[in-house]
């Protein structure tokens, strides 16, 4: 069935069992690519296949032109943990400025609201595609991340230090969905028709730079191992039995290996249906999440305007060689350990560089 949000206010006995099915290729057809993935294809066949009672909610992560995208972690975990809001608030919804997916899309509140996550994507350069990657990075709030971004002025990054270092973080740092399953579905082409029998690109002239025997994974479902395994730092279960790869398309031409072709491969659709219904059988059985103590799910951000001026008054300041005595900054700049004071600031560090 399609999901009900309100739902979400229930108990977990009292509501439907709700999977979040994510197609996680950068391609839709809507822009250059032309022609949408093999993921959302097979997003569909997923959904279809699962129980009709369960509440079933999909998300294409895919490219489209001059839509939002999903923004980058700015790493604000690793000047202190309290600094990384959950859900993350280095970004918000509706904003013109600095649009961003992850919001727009209220994947915070979805991934909060679903019993399980199934992930299916290709991989690309022995990794997952760029915007999981990206979704991924902008989860790390969801590992102990702090619920109460009040504590710390919205942004400030002492307060952050302060609250990190005293004993009500300790109640605050959580697995904010922990106890939840994710499966992932991984696919690739094994370099297509570009490789020599030998298994070195044909077009390649450096041939001693790229040794066959020395690619990295002996299994290509560990191109996926970093997203996985943040799950299972996380407090999320990846069982091995719904961490999948399947090959198809090798020798063929990434012309020749569409959705359309795809499907007609009765060896990949079938690795693909046994996969869902391992993932449905392993899910049904642990039944409904209860849910975090501080949900994205309902969360609604508070006013931080006066917040954003004095963030703007300490930037001008740094911006200006000036940074507040005694914080990691001025300690940096009296160590000679950094040298970004400087109006200049979005100008490219290179170029940056070059006119000092």
């Amino acid at each position: 069935m399609k999901p009900n949000d309100a739902n979400g206010r229930l108990t977990p006995e009292d509501r439907p069992f709700r999977v979040l099915v994510i197609a996680g290729s950068n391609r839709r057809q809507y822009d250059c690519p032309g022609i949408d993935s093999k993921a959302r294809t097979l997003m569909f066949r997923m959904a279809d296949r699962l129980p009709q009672d369960w509440e079933i909610d999909l998300e294409d992560l895919g490219n489209i032109w001059n839509r939002e995208q999903i923004r980058t972690c700015n790493g604000c975990v690793c000047t202190s943990a309290a600094l990384c809001v959950w859900p993350c608030n280095c970004y918000e919804k509706g904003s013109w400025n600095q649009p961003d997916l992850m919001w727009n899309l209220d994947l915070y509140a979805r991934l909060d609201l679903a019993d399980a996550w199934a992930i299916i994507g290709p991989v690309n350069w022995y990794n997952a595609s760029s915007n999981l990657k990206a979704m991924f990075d902008r989860l790390v709030c969801m590992n102990g991340g702090n619920p109460r971004e009040d504590l710390i002025g919205h942004k400030e990054p002492s307060l952050a230090i302060q609250l990190e270092h005293s004993a009500e973080w300790n109640k605050l740092s959580q697995n904010h969905l922990e106890g939840r399953t994710a499966g992932f579905f991984c696919y690739g082409d094994g370099g297509a028709d570009e490789l020599t029998e030998s298994g070195r690109p044909r077009f390649l002239h450096h041939r001693s730079y790229f040794d066959p025997e020395a690619e990295p994974f002996e299994d290509m479902r560990d191109a996926y191992a970093p997203i996985v395994w943040q799950c299972r730092y996380s407090g999320i279960e990846v069982p091995d039995a719904l961490w999948h790869y399947v090959e198809f398309g090798r020798d063929k031409k990434y012309s020749d290996n569409q959705a359309e072709h795809m499907v007609e491969d009765p060896e990949v659709m079938g690795e693909f249906d046994a996969w869902t219904d391992a993932f449905a059988k392993h899910v049904a059985k642990k039944s409904q999440v209860k849910p975090g103590e501080y949900r994205a799910y309902g969360y609604r951000p508070p006013s931080h305007l006066w917040a954003d001026l004095k963030t703007k008054w300490r930037g001008l300041r740094m911006l200006l060689g000036s940074p507040i005595p005694g914080t990691s900054p001025a300690i940096q700049k009296e160590r000679g350990l950094n040298r970004d004071e400087g109006i200049f600031y979005k100008k490219g560090e290179g170029a940056k560089l070059r006119d000092s």
